[in-house]
């Protein structure tokens, strides 16, 4: 076991998952994190209705954070992403600006985020939009209901093929 003291006290440091054949594992992830191009199908619904359908999503990997999907901004239909108020900074990506994400009656405060004017090496994200799953109806990627990843603040999609364990839950402050 192996313990650091951090600003939280002690913790423990995770000991990753071994992915099986067809895999990821979380723990090779690069940091900082990489742009990814997808060709899979993602689909989300929302309020019973199917809010994004597209082949043409990025993902960004990180060390210890399951893949957060960005979906294209056209690929919703208008009035879903409603621009509100408010940023947040990431040292790697840059600034953030964020979505209320409305369909069906159901309505999501701050539900998805964009990064308009992304640091270098994540320009990619600036025409797209990523959304928390945990807060859909349904998050699917080539027909699989994708999980959430815990904390309430990242936007990690965990799929069979990504192991962890994930930074987010309980205990994973200090990673």
């Amino acid at each position: 076991m192996v313990t650091s003291r951090g600003f939280s006290g002690v913790f423990r440091r995770p000991r990753p998952i071994k992915a099986a054949p067809g895999q990821e594992s979380v723990w090779d992830y690069p940091r900082p994190p990489r742009v990814e191009p997808r060709s899979e199908r993602v689909v989300v619904r929302l309020g019973g209705q199917v809010i994004a359908d597209t082949t043409h999503a990025v993902r960004v990997l990180e060390t210890s954070h399951p893949p957060v999907y960005y979906l294209p901004l056209d690929a919703f239909p208008e009035g879903v992403l409603v621009p509100v108020g408010g940023t947040t900074f990431c040292e790697f990506k840059g600034e953030a600006s964020y979505f209320t994400i409305t369909s069906g009656g159901k309505v999501v405060e701050r539900g998805g985020w964009t990064y308009p004017q992304p640091a270098r090496g994540f320009e990619a994200l600036s025409s797209r939009v990523a959304l928390y799953p945990e807060h859909m109806d349904y998050c699917e990627i080539d027909g699989e209901q994708v999980t959430f990843q815990e904390g309430g603040f990242y936007g990690g999609w965990i799929t069979k093929n990504i192991v962890g364990p994930f930074k987010g839950g309980p205990g994973t402050a200090g990673w």
